[in-house]
């Protein structure tokens, strides 16, 4: 959650939409797991793991972008703006040791831009994005085995959950019918006019 959030700041620094929605729906998947996981539903452990499976392919594309694999370019801005505004990262111009030169009137720079020299970086950005979403798909595929291990463990538990009327032999069973009992009494005793002899039985105290 906290590498989420930490990405999803950075993102809306440098205005790239479709991260910051990506980011999003990551955010909520993970409230879905952690949710999943105090109550024990297995159901959203299940839908978090489906969803760290695209995670993991958006991460993948996100690399391949700045890298410039195959015919992916940076310059195509709507990839990641939904071509609502010119694509950059917010460590273009922050990175560590980066040295920022604007260029006044320059006749490069389109409407309500303008254009700037970086020099100077110890990293270039494009290696921190792809740092940053390798770190992510190491997380992603850390919390997928722990999304599936313990939605086994909660299947298995309510599998084996004892309900009442269940049909193991331990179950419950309705009170079966009390048969008649013949009464006897324990001692007689025999009485004539004057007293009444009743036979001792105790043990002998």
């Amino acid at each position: 959650m906290i590498a989420a959030l930490e990405r999803q700041i950075f993102d809306f620094l440098g205005y790239q939409w479709v991260p910051i929605l990506a980011n999003f729906l990551h955010i909520m998947a993970v409230i879905l797991g952690i949710f999943g996981t105090v109550q024990y539903r297995s159901k959203y452990l299940i839908l978090y793991a489906v969803w760290l499976v695209l995670w993991v392919g958006w991460n993948a594309f996100i690399i391949c972008f700045y890298l410039e694999v195959g015919h992916l370019s940076q310059d195509r801005d709507f990839i990641m703006t939904f071509n609502t505004s010119l694509h950059r990262s917010w460590w273009m111009e922050n990175g560590p040791g980066c040295l920022v030169t604007p260029i006044i009137n320059s006749d490069l720079a389109i409407e309500d831009h303008h254009v700037i020299t970086v020099t100077g970086c110890f990293l270039d950005y494009q290696y921190i994005e792809v740092v940053s979403s390798a770190m992510q798909i190491f997380l992603a595929l850390f919390g997928f085995v722990y999304a599936c291990y313990v939605s086994k463990v909660f299947m298995e538990e309510e599998d084996s959950f004892d309900f009442i009327g269940g049909f193991d032999s331990y179950g419950y069973q309705a009170p079966q019918k009390m048969s008649h009992l013949q009464l006897q009494p324990l001692y007689t005793a025999q009485c004539n006019l004057i007293s009444c002899k009743i036979p001792f039985q105790g043990n002998g105290r």
